[in-house]
Parts: structure tokens; C-alpha cells; sequence
């Protein structure tokens, strides 16, 4: 049996050194999969030294048995505490709802280790080979019961909303979590435990979090990035631009040289395609620049910024901003000859203020009858949609593609929303 505990150690310790030389991840969700992953690590120790010190308690004394012990059943609870919040941080991400059980989770996350530290400890002797049991254990398995219900019920209430892929593995390893622990409730001496979440583990790695096929999908929107801005030469447009700016300014005209000056920022700005992400100060200013152009050239079109001056250096996917703005300007504006106006929101989110909301809305003619619904339906199901190089969803689906990988959360639409 010990044998076993060496051999999850060692698999799940060489999926820990793929994941960790990868590339760093920013999202919410990789942070937790890599506690997840470390947790687990010094889980399958303790499990290991427990699965010796249980079937030798005649020379190991009962209070370093015990103490082994109570850190083998604490960090069990805390890697079912941590599938929950992975499932439930994915959820988030795909539904747009908040975590509404995470003070929940978290209290009951308290509550069972100290259970844990301080309930009595029993050992059943069998020929088969030793086990604890009483109190104890049984306080573990309705821990373990807890957080697969709060995980199951995050997944079942919000079915329709979950990519097929992520749906398929929080499956698995519900699956495989009741399997082994129902195997193990009937069969103790099977000490399977760490078996059961290696799986679930290793499920959650192959479908979810594999390296390459993140690298893989970063480097399809990187190249339809660039395929997009290849359309011209920009360097090249916006160092001739720059010169005829210079003329112009040479010959006094000011409002010229003001206008082309904005147009070179912005090509300038815009051609920083080797870094996946800016500061949203960077990204703003970009966004400046091309609604100066826009409002000159409709002079009654407007726009208005509400920022939280805090959230500047707040690091973001580069080039989201400016195409769905220019959406808005296409679908929202242009049948009312570009009168009207943007308004452009960044603020910490009220549910969540580790998570930053940007809002695009404008005061056009909004949705046409069923686009919404269309709109809503293509964000949702991102995934499943080849990046677009031509057509009137360019924008919008590439930045929801790029804001997922990166970030974790993506567009969201609302009726007023561009």
C-alpha cells in the first residue's frame, strides 16, 4: 500500500514541475490549481507516513500516531476545500454570478479543523490491516460530504451556462470523489484516499489546466492579433504620418498637426502586439486618441470617462478597449449619424474587490430584435468559435477569447452595453 502512496507522489510531483515551469498564468483560477497542487503534495506525504504508522501501532508511539494523523485528515478537508473553490471560481467565470458560498465554505473550513485537531482519535486492529475509526472519521467524511454537495449544486444549478469541456471535468472527479469515498466507507483497510484525489486532481490538470494546450490556444489569438494588424504596415503609416504632422505644423496649422499628432498615438500605441498585457492607463490612452479622431470627425458625437484613478496600474489584455468601442460606434451610433455618446467606466466591483468591472455603453438605437440573444449565445459558447479575421464579430469575440485565457472573466452584455 505505501508503495502506492510513493507512486502518486512521484506522478503528481513531475505534473507539478510541467505546471510550474510553464508560463505564469494571471487568473484567479490557476492561482487556486497551483495551492490545489502543492496542498496535494503534502498530502500524499502524510498519507504515506500514515498508511506506515497505522499498521505499526505497536512500536510507534499513539501520540505521534495521532499527530500524523490529524495532519493527514486536516489537509484532506483543506484539498476538498480547495476543489470547491476551484469549482466554484470557474462557475464564476462562466456564469458571471458571484461566489455567494465562499464565507460559508470558509467558516466550515474553520469549524472542521478544529474538529480535526481536537476530537478523540480511535484505531479499529483488523487481519486485513488497521484503520481509525469513530468520531473522528466520521466528522472527516461529512466534511468530505459538505464541499462535494456545495460543488455538485454550484454545477447542477448552473448546467446550461458551462462550457461542455469544464462541465466534463467537474464530472470526472465528482465522479471519481463519490466513487472512492463510498469504496473506502465500505472497505477501511483500503486506505484509497489519496488515490481518489490524485484523479481528481490529475482531471482536473489534463482537461483544464494543461500547459500546452493554454500556450497553444494564447499563441492562436496572438497570431490572429497579428494576421489583423498586418492588414497595413503601421510603423510605417505612422512614421509618415508623423511627418506630415510636422509639416503641418511648420505651415501653422495647429489643428492638423493636433489631429495627426493623436492618430500617430494611436498607431503607435496600437502596434504593441508582443505584449499580452498593459497597463489599463495604456490601454485608456489609446482609447483616447482614437475618440478624439472620432469626435472631430463627427462633431456631435461625445464621450465620457468615469475611471477610478486607482485601478491605472492595473494590468489588463492588451487592445480589448478600442474594438469594442468601435463597435459601438458601428452597431449602436451610426444609424443615428454618430450622435449621441460613449461612456467608457472602470471601477473596483462591488461584489468583488479583488475584481475590476469595465463597462462600454452607449445612448444609440440599441439591439436589433434577437441580436442581443445571438450576441449573448456567441460569448457564451466562445470556445467552441474559430478566432474570426473577417466580419462584423471580430472585435468583440477575439477580446472575449483573449480576456478568458488571460483573465478568467469576460465580456458581459447588457441592453445598454455596446
Amino acid at each position: 500500500m505505501l508503495r502506492m502512496e510513493i507512486a502518486l507522489f512521484l506522478v503528481l510531483a513531475f505534473v507539478a514541475y510541467i505546471y510550474f515551469s510553464a508560463e505564469k498564468k494571471y487568473t484567479q483560477l490557476h492561482r487556486t490549481f497551483s495551492v490545489l497542487l502543492v496542498v496535494m503534495l503534502f498530502h500524499l506525504v502524510l498519507d504515506g507516513i500514515t498508511v506506515y504508522t497505522v499498521n505499526h501501532l505497536e512500536t510507534v508511539p499513539k501520540l505521534l500516531n495521532d499527530a500524523f494523523h490529524r495532519l493527514f485528515i486536516g489537509t484532506m478537508i483543506l484539498v476538498f476545500f480547495l476543489f470547491y473553490q476551484y469549482i466554484a471560481i470557474l462557475v464564476e467565470e462562466e456564469t458571471g454570478k458571484p461566489r455567494r458560498l465562499d464565507l460559508v465554505a470558509r467558516i466550515y473550513l474553520v469549524v472542521a479543523e478544529l474538529g480535526d485537531m481536537l476530537l478523540p482519535i480511535h484505531y479499529a486492529v483488523t487481519p486485513l490491516g488497521n484503520y481509525s475509526d469513530g468520531i473522528h472519521v466520521t466528522f472527516c467524511y461529512l466534511s468530505v460530504a459538505f464541499y462535494f454537495l456545495l460543488g455538485t449544486g454550484l454545477l447542477l444549478a448552473n448546467w446550461k451556462k458551462i462550457q461542455r469541456k469544464k462541465k466534463m471535468a467537474i464530472g470526472i472527479a465528482s465522479l471519481v470523489e463519490l466513487i472512492g469515498t463510498t469504496l473506502q466507507g465500505f472497505h477501511h483497510t483500503w486506505l484509497i484516499s489519496g488515490m481518489g484525489l490524485t484523479l481528481i486532481t490529475l482531471a482536473f490538470y489534463l482537461i483544464l489546466e494543461n500547459p500546452d494546450i493554454l500556450r497553444a490556444e494564447l499563441t492562436e489569438q496572438k497570431m490572429s492579433m497579428l494576421y489583423l494588424k498586418s492588414q497595413v504596415n503601421p510603423h510605417f503609416l505612422y512614421n509618415t504620418l508623423d511627418t506630415i504632422r510636422i509639416q503641418a505644423q511648420l505651415d501653422g496649422d495647429k489643428k492638423v498637426a493636433d489631429l495627426l499628432m493623436r492618430l500617430v498615438d494611436f498607431f503607435r500605441l496600437s502596434v504593441k502586439v508582443d505584449r499580452q498585457m498593459v497597463a489599463l492607463d495604456d490601454e485608456l490612452e489609446l482609447l483616447e486618441a482614437y475618440m478624439e479622431l472620432m469626435c472631430y470627425r463627427y462633431p456631435e458625437l461625445r464621450c465620457a470617462y468615469d475611471i477610478d484613478l486607482n485601478l491605472g496600474g492595473v494590468q489588463v489584455p492588451n487592445f480589448i478597449l478600442q474594438p469594442i468601442v468601435e463597435n459601438s460606434l458601428l452597431h449602436g451610433l451610426k444609424n443615428k449619424g454618430y450622435r449621441g455618446e460613449v461612456r467608457i467606466a472602470a471601477q473596483r466591483s462591488a461584489q468583488n474587490g479583488n475584481c475590476m468591472e469595465i463597462q462600454i455603453a452607449d445612448t444609440g438605437s440599441g439591439f436589433a430584435e434577437g441580436k442581443k440573444a445571438a450576441i449573448d449565445q456567441m460569448l457564451l459558447a466562445y470556445a467552441k468559435q474559430a478566432p474570426k479575421l473577417d466580419g462584423n464579430s471580430i472585435g468583440i469575440l477575439n477580446v472575449q477569447k483573449r480576456i478568458k485565457l488571460l483573465c478568467g472573466l469576460g465580456i458581459r452584455k447588457t441592453p445598454q452595453a455596446a
